[in-house]
């Protein structure tokens, strides 16, 4: 664990202000869950929560199926990181925090399809190799959750199917986190 300098008091109500820089560096924002655990030794662990992490495994299969099924890398996220991978080396991508790029995408609410001869955005901070040729996000209940990914090595760019597979397994995606 890193020494912030920084102490809080707890005011009377049991409420504590995680400091701003905090905030901003861990990307933590107005209204993300965040768990709250306890060390042994008297330690309060405030820790960033994914509810896109409680189907990691679910999500994993499904990179994995789409992968096979269209010979191109797959990778789901969560808001923050890559939470599956196949088609690509797990050590590249998988638990690698998200651009800003991307972020922006998801943050659009629109799927996302690379033109020919457009500016690459890179899925994960130095994964410089690879391209996003289709991102889908994933809503919840009108909330971002995650995005779906297609990935290209340089200027690959992605097909009708590519774009229908994304849009639906988002959409698939989303509904299961809603139940």
């Amino acid at each position: 664990m890193k020494a912030t300098g920084i102490v809080r008091r707890i005011d009377d109500l049991g409420r504590v202000v995680i400091p701003k820089e905090i905030r901003r560096t861990m990307r933590i924002r107005d209204g993300d869950p965040l768990e709250i655990y306890t060390e042994k030794d008297g330690e309060v662990i405030f820790k960033k929560y994914s509810p896109m992490g409680e189907l990691s495994s679910f999500a994993g299969q499904m990179c994995e199926t789409l992968s096979k099924s269209t010979g191109l890398p797959v990778v789901i996220t969560d808001r923050d990181t890559v939470i599956a991978v196949w088609g690509v080396s797990k050590r590249e991508l998988f638990g690698k925090v998200i651009t800003p790029e991307l972020e922006g995408i998801m943050e659009g609410r629109q799927i996302y399809r690379r033109a020919a001869g457009e500016r690459a955005v890179e899925p994960a901070e130095g994964a410089e190799k690879y391209a996003v040729t289709v991102a889908a996000p994933i809503l919840a209940e009108g909330d971002v959750m995650g995005c779906v990914l297609f990935l290209a090595e340089g200027d690959g760019t992605a097909g009708e199917v590519e774009y229908k597979l994304a849009q639906t397994v988002a959409g698939f995606l989303g509904k299961q986190m809603e139940n």
